[in-house]
């Protein structure tokens, strides 16, 4: 529900586009908000391990519903960017300080199931936000849309405010001595820094399509309206439900294998994408094998990153979320670029792109003689 507000806007960009004459900035919505949830990572996860996990949550969920009662109401491109960037960075913060948490209370056994659990939750939600915000803004318009978001939004932080419990914090140090922890983890753990440059070059592909399908599928190829575009984005669920398997191969040790799967998958679904234009058909096998890909690739990747420490948590959080939010950043804004330079020929391309560079990562990481991870 916290990380639905982010993507609520993508299949509703053609019809946001309409209401303002900076129509084309518009497009931009989506990386803006990408840009705010890096810096939640940096600047709020790691308040995650140093003060009380209740109150800090909360508050921030109501800046989010702050920021979406703005959206709703903005009346400039410029307004609704800059509240974006905002529901981009509240969200980041909210979902990044608990899923942490879970890894934490989780047995190192155990620890792959948990994650995915978690961040299947987090996924559907995701792919489920375009279904909803399609249909509700075909019956209401899209103003109504956020509102009714800032509306739900204040009832789960009054679910949070009942039932997290009231825990002190994990650790006694200073917001300074935190945020130097985390710069010194980035740079003396090799294997965090590599899974992170892997992860972003997933989520910049899942960018890539996310970000421009929504005109593709508004185009002369099909010609969808809002309900159809968010319907459509249905088909996505069954990819990410399917990755929550990839918990149990993370558990057993597999995790190198699995990663290179995955990418080899993700790169062959943008070849079966190319040829979404001559029909539906296409463009949802290459999406469920997309995103099958990136959120399995992501689940491998966050089971192996947390596995590398057992307290502070946020920090890995922190690290890892900001390089593979900006990943999601470049594939969004590169997404744009190309569907107005070559179509949708030149998306397919760019996403391929991003999964070959993941691709050319891991297989460096193999060709070193690296263990499994």
């Amino acid at each position: 529900m916290a990380i639905a507000n982010l993507y609520y806007c993508q299949p509703l960009l053609p019809d946001m586009a309409r209401s303002y004459a900076s129509a084309f900035e518009v497009g931009y919505l989506p990386a803006v908000g990408q840009l705010g949830y890096a810096l939640g990572l940096v600047l709020v996860v790691p308040l995650g391990d140093i003060v009380r996990r209740r109150p800090l949550v909360c508050l921030l969920l109501l800046v989010e519903v702050v920021a979406l009662v703005v959206t709703g109401t903005a009346s400039t491109v410029g307004v609704l960017l800059a509240a974006g960037a905002v529901i981009g960075l509240a969200g980041a913060s909210v979902v990044n300080i608990l899923i942490p948490y879970a890894a934490t209370l989780a047995g190192e056994h155990e620890r792959g199931r948990v994650i995915a659990t978690v961040l299947s939750g987090g996924l559907v939600g995701i792919l489920l936000s375009r279904t909803i915000a399609g249909l509700t803004a075909e019956a209401f318009g899209w103003r109504a849309l956020f509102l009714g978001a800032a509306v739900v939004t204040l009832l789960l932080t009054g679910a949070l405010a009942r039932t997290l419990p009231a825990a002190p914090a994990e650790m006694a140090i200073g917001y300074a001595a935190q945020f130097r922890a985390t710069v010194k983890l980035a740079v003396s753990e090799p294997l965090l820094r590599r899974r992170s440059l892997i992860g972003a070059c997933a989520f910049g592909a899942f960018g890539v399509f996310w970000a421009t399908v929504a005109f593709l599928l508004s185009g002369p190829s099909y010609e969808y309206g809002e309900a159809e575009i968010g319907l459509f984005a249905l088909v996505g669920v069954a990819g990410a439900i399917a990755a929550h398997t990839v918990g149990r191969a993370v558990d057993r040790g597999w995790q190198r294998q699995v990663t290179g799967i995955l990418l080899i998958v993700g790169v062959a679904s943008f070849g079966v994408m190319a040829i979404g234009t001559q029909g539906l058909v296409w463009l949802v096998v290459g999406l469920v094998a997309m995103d099958l890909a990136v959120q399995g690739t992501h689940l491998v990747n966050m089971s192996v990153v947390y596995g590398l420490v057992s307290v502070a948590r946020s920090r890995i959080a922190s690290v890892y979320m900001t390089i593979y939010t900006l990943g999601g950043v470049a594939g969004t804004a590169a997404g744009t670029a190309a569907y107005r330079l070559g179509g949708w020929a030149a998306v397919s391309a760019a996403g391929a792109v991003f999964m070959v560079l993941g691709l050319i990562v891991w297989a460096r990481d193999n060709h070193g003689g690296l263990h499994a991870s």
